[in-house]
């Protein structure tokens, strides 16, 4: 195909062209002015006939049509939006007077009737004169470039919202002058206005917030400064200041640091935010903190004060018990009314007990030792303790290991045992008469193992199960003749999940509970105990098997425990006691007599039994003594410090008669004893 349009260069004069080269030069120009997306005009000032042209006006809608009856510059205001005509029409007005170039941006109408944002460019051409004959100029969309701006405006307003409402300061540091800008809010964390000289006057800035800041953390400050702009360690530091009305005010200030390619710091930006409120909250926080911990230690030595008053005269009344059930010329009426006192004792006892337990639990004082326990061992001597109880009420206790006997858990024995005790105490106490107790123990995933405590009473409802672990609730029990203190329960969860296990329940009204214990499996052992080698090892330990003559010496002040303990030794003739009721007595006697033991008691009038122990380790003559500490104060703290002091034993009251012999028979037995030990009295 031969094109056949004229060739035009562009450079040619129009003088040299003929009517066809014009032709093709227009249309070119057109070409060009609809493709650039730009529009174009030109204003005759004396006529107000206006040309234009180009793809901009295309884009808005107007075609030729539009172009050809569109003629007068006096109708363009219609065509602009009428927040803009006036500045507009000033901005020409400005040109006009100035010959400055044209530059102004409005919003103009598309032919839908919606408005975009358009920016103008123009120049005129002027007369001999100077006056103004045309304005010629280009148009073109400027809608994203403006929605652009509203947009980045619209985040400016936001952070400064944000900002504003967060109280923080802002400040920046400018490497380059050595200058700093803090923001309005910056000062006002110092109690200024904007009245005030320090931030209207040109006084360096940065000097004046330092003089602010308290002598004591300007060290912090700078230390914190530095390792940012060195090592680039974050910066985060609380310091405090004093504020213009002599009040101290905490400030935390955070910032980042820019660098160049050497990296020394270029400008550094941050924020300081008034943390008084929050200081303030810890500190209320922190003397809250102490005064709990003053009451909750006061609780623990009233409660240590009430077991030592209340153990005192059950001491008296358990022992007795005891010493009564060793005679054989009570007839049964008189044995039936002590066991009665007995267990009246034992009763009040374990209350104390659990009252105490409960405290130490609260109070974080109660401690575990986790070792790999032997699970069925631990149930047979529960169901050993516990057998005259389930006899009593002809309740039938069963217990079935399904081939479990050597699986251990990981546990405290002792908690572990406190805790099954109490489960399978209430499974017996709260069950109906000729009911059944069945213990098993079942394997559960994740290497668990369930300890099950199943019995035949009435149940426990649906609706009361938030209530059964709490504190000193007995769900009405309190009601029925069943004897408990509210907490065997609370005791249990609490001591099981400090040996990071869970225990839950399931109850059927009408049909019983079944309660549930998950610990961890710690394998199987070695070698299992048969069931009667706890009754085997209880036997052993109540048995006094000292041969010779030994002397004891005993300093108490209380008659009730002296009569007590001089009922219990005259059971043995070849045991001689001494009593002393007064600490310097004692001393005097086992210096002179050199007993075998001695037993003290610790609250003692004068010298109490820390003080007495003392002097008895400090002398030569006594000082290989072995000395029994005997002591109402039972809190966990008291028996530790009785055996740090140097006691061989730390008993409790009430004493129980097995424990002192045990220990006896250690001191004192075939197998215990040493040389040091025997002195021959006869």
């Amino acid at each position: 195909m031969i094109n056949d349009q004229p060739t035009i260069s562009m450079s040619q004069p129009l003088d040299d062209l003929n009517a066809d080269q014009l032709k093709a030069l227009v249309e070119r120009y057109r070409r060009i002015f609809c493709g650039s997306g730009y529009g174009f005009w030109e204003w005759d000032l004396n006529t107000h006939y206006i040309d234009w042209s180009g793809g901009f006006w295309e884009s808005i809608g107007y075609d030729d049509e539009d172009r050809k009856r569109l003629t007068d510059a006096r109708e363009l205001p219609a065509f602009i939006h009428p927040d803009d005509v006036e500045q507009m029409f000033e901005s020409v007005r400005e040109h006009l007077r100035t010959a400055e170039p044209l530059y102004t941006c409005y919003r103009v109408r598309t032919k839908c009737g919606d408005y975009i944002w358009t920016q103008v460019r123009a120049d005129s051409i002027r007369d001999e004169s100077g006056r103004a004959m045309y304005i010629s100029g280009v148009n073109f969309d400027i809608s994203e470039l403006k929605d652009v701006e509203a947009a980045l405006r619209e985040s400016e307003a936001r952070q400064a919202r944000i900002i504003q409402a967060s109280n923080d300061g802002i400040w920046e540091w400018y490497a380059d002058r050595d200058a700093f800008h803090f923001s309005a809010r910056c000062w006002e964390h110092l109690g200024y206005g904007g009245e005030d000289d320090l931030i209207s006057t040109g006084r360096d800035r940065m000097r004046q917030w330092r003089n602010h800041i308290l002598s004591e953390d300007l060290p912090l400050f700078d230390s914190a400064l530095e390792r940012h702009l060195t090592a680039q360690e974050p910066f985060d530091v609380e310091y405090r200041v004093r504020a213009k009305d002599g009040e101290i005010r905490w400030i935390r200030a955070r910032g980042k640091a820019s660098f160049d390619f050497d990296g020394r710091p270029m400008r550094m930006s941050g924020t300081n935010m008034d943390i008084t409120d929050i200081k303030r909250a810890e500190a209320r926080v922190v003397k809250a903190k102490e005064q709990a911990e003053k009451a909750n230690s006061a609780k623990s030595e009233f409660l240590s004060s009430m077991s030592h008053e209340l153990r005192t005269p059950l001491n008296a009344i358990l022992g007795y018990a005891q010493l009564f059930e060793y005679d054989s010329n009570l007839k049964e009426v008189q044995k039936g009314n002590i066991r009665e006192i007995h267990a009246a004792g034992e009763h009040l006892l374990r209350l104390i007990n659990d009252v105490l337990d409960l405290a130490k639990i609260e109070s974080g004082a109660m401690e575990t030792s986790l070792q790999n326990v032997l699970v069925s061992r631990l149930l047979n001597d529960c169901v050993t303790l516990l057998q005259p109880q389930a006899d009593a009420r002809s309740i039938l206790l069963k217990v079935d290991f399904h081939g479990l006997d050597s699986v251990c858990v990981h546990a405290d024995p002792i908690r572990l045992k406190q805790a099954l005790l109490n489960l399978m105490s209430n499974a017996i106490k709260y069950n109906r008469v000729g009911g059944e107790v069945n213990v098993e123990l079942e394997l559960r995933p994740e290497r668990m193992l369930r300890i099950l405590v199943q019995d035949t009473g009435t149940g426990i409802e649906e609706s009361r199960r938030e209530e059964v672990f709490q504190p000193f609730n007995r769900l009405h029990a309190e009601m029925s003749k069943v004897e408990g203190s509210g907490v065997g329960l609370v005791i249990t969860k609490q001591l099981i999940e400090k040996m990071d296990g869970s225990i839950d329940f399931s109850s059927v009204t009408g049909e019983g509970t079944c309660f549930w214990v998950d610990l961890r499996d710690a394998g199987r052992a070695q070698f299992v105990s048969q069931p009667g080698d706890a009754l085997a090892e209880i036997s052993q330990r109540t048995e006094l098997r000292i041969t010779g003559r030994h002397d004891i010496l005993y300093i108490e002040d209380n008659a009730t425990n002296i009569r007590l303990m001089e009922h219990f030794f005259y059971r043995y003739k070849n045991l001689s006691l001494e009593v002393a009721e007064e600490p310097f007595i004692g001393l005097y006697r086992a210096r002179q007599t050199r007993p075998a033991v001695i037993i003290l008691d610790i609250n003692l009038p004068g010298l109490d039994g820390y003080e007495v122990l003392s002097v008895l380790q400090s002398d030569p003559a006594t000082r290989d003594i072995p000395v029994i500490g005997l002591s109402a104060n039972v809190m966990s703290i008291d028996v530790e410090k009785g055996r740090e002091a140097g006691f061989y034993e730390y008993l409790t009251k009430p004493l129980q008669i097995e424990q002192l012999v045990e220990v006896l028979n250690g001191l004192l037995g075939d197998e215990g004893r040493t040389e040091g030990n025997l002195i021959d009295a006869g």
